[in-house]
This record gives structure tokens, C-alpha cells and sequence, in this order.
């Protein structure tokens, strides 16, 4: 199984190495999703105290969270240059759905770019967003 695991998270774009801070876990959460990150990194994401530079950010998303923007800038604080962000959101039709033009005028408002969208896992989908160039 880890390297399926492996290949999950190498899907998504992480690579080994690389730190990934994650934001809004709960008991919702697809763990599976998470142990393909830890997999592919080849260490378990940051919590949500972590303060150094981080390479990429894990944001579970549910709407009623509070402001998604707030959130964006919130979790880009200490993002490296050319750093990504994977914006998992329950699908359409689960309680907590957030539809995608709040994701996508949020995302702008941020300074932040929705590169793709993916299904990643039975409960979630994700969105990456990209730093715009002269952030």
C-alpha cells in the first residue's frame, strides 16, 4: 500500500522533501489523503502552529468556516515563493459544499490562482492554487 500511498500524494504535486503545513483538520477529514502526503513528503504535514517557511499548504475548507479569503491570505503568511496551496472542500451535494465561484473570488482576492480541480477521495475535492507572478 505505500506506494499507492506514494503515488497519491505525487499526484497532487507533492514531492519528498517538501514541508507541508495543514490548516482546518477535523474528524471529517479523509486520513487516507493525508497518509498519501506524508508518503510522498516523507514526513506528516505541520500543524497549524508551525511559523517557519513552508513549501505547500493543506487547507480543509467547509462552508460555514468563517471567510475563505481571510483564510487564503491567513495560511499564505509564510508560504515560499513558488509555493502552492490544495484547497479540499467537501463535493457537491455533502453538508459543508463550498461552490466554486467562492472558491475562485476568494482565491483572486488573495493574490491566488486555481490551477486544477480534482476529486481526491470519496468525500473531498481538491483545488490547487498558485501564487500570482510579482506576489
Amino acid at each position: 500500500m505505500g506506494s499507492t500511498a506514494t503515488n497519491g500524494g505525487l499526484r497532487l504535486g507533492f514531492e519528498h522533501g517538501q514541508v507541508v503545513q495543514e490548516f482546518g483538520y477535523g474528524d471529517d477529514v479523509d486520513e487516507q489523503i493525508r497518509a498519501d502526503i506524508a508518503a510522498a513528503t516523507g514526513q506528516d504535514m505541520a500543524d497549524e502552529d508551525f511559523d517557519d517557511v513552508i513549501d505547500a499548504v493543506v487547507l480543509w475548507w467547509r462552508d460555514g468556516d468563517g471567510d475563505l479569503t481571510d483564510a487564503l491570505l491567513d495560511v499564505c503568511t509564510t508560504l515560499d515563493d513558488g509555493g502552492f496551496v490544495w484547497l479540499f472542500t467537501p463535493k457537491t451535494g455533502r453538508p459543508g459544499t463550498v461552490v466554486h465561484t467562492e472558491i475562485e473570488e476568494a482565491a483572486t482576492t488573495a493574490g491566488l490562482h486555481a490551477t486544477s480541480t480534482v476529486a481526491i477521495g470519496p468525500a473531498w475535492s481538491g483545488t490547487r492554487l498558485g501564487t500570482r507572478k510579482g506576489r
